[in-house]
């Protein structure tokens, strides 16, 4: 298994992944979102694969901020396996190649959000050595 940035022709798999195995069409904000990803030297969207199969994904986003030292924080997001996988220790390997690549990188820290509907996810992140250490909130700007 490999852990490689995201091509354009892993798109449609990751959308699929996104959505937990449903269909996910790619749409041009999607061309647009990953487009942008790929550009911004702060920003990277990882899978890993075994082969031409992608098992599992995440973004990892690289944050410069005057706490910590004025040292890079790293945010991780959208992480899936594929349903099928799941509890195989695929999202423990991915989880643990990004923190090491954070780590790498000079990151202070990582920290990620979870959907508080997502018990399972925080079971697992716990597991990892993550701590619920703040509470997070969002504002939605879409209808």
């Amino acid at each position: 298994m490999i852990l490689r940035t995201a091509t354009r022709a892993d798109l449609p798999v990751l959308l699929a992944l996104l959505a937990d195995g449903d269909d996910a069409p790619v749409t041009e904000a999607h061309e647009r979102a990953f487009a942008a990803i790929g550009a911004d030297p702060r920003n990277e969207m990882l899978v890993l694969a075994d082969g031409d199969r992608v098992l599992g994904c995440l973004q990892l986003t690289y944050i410069p901020g005057l706490g910590q030292g004025g040292r890079e924080r790293a945010l991780i997001e959208a992480v899936r396996v594929r349903p099928e996988l799941r509890g195989d220790g695929l999202g423990t390997e991915l989880m643990e190649r990004a923190v090491a690549r954070a780590r790498e990188r000079g990151c202070a820290l990582v920290q990620l959000t979870s959907n508080k509907r997502r018990v399972h996810a925080h079971r697992f992140y716990e597991r990892l050595g993550f701590a619920r250490s703040h509470d997070g909130f969002k504002l939605s700007l879409t209808g």
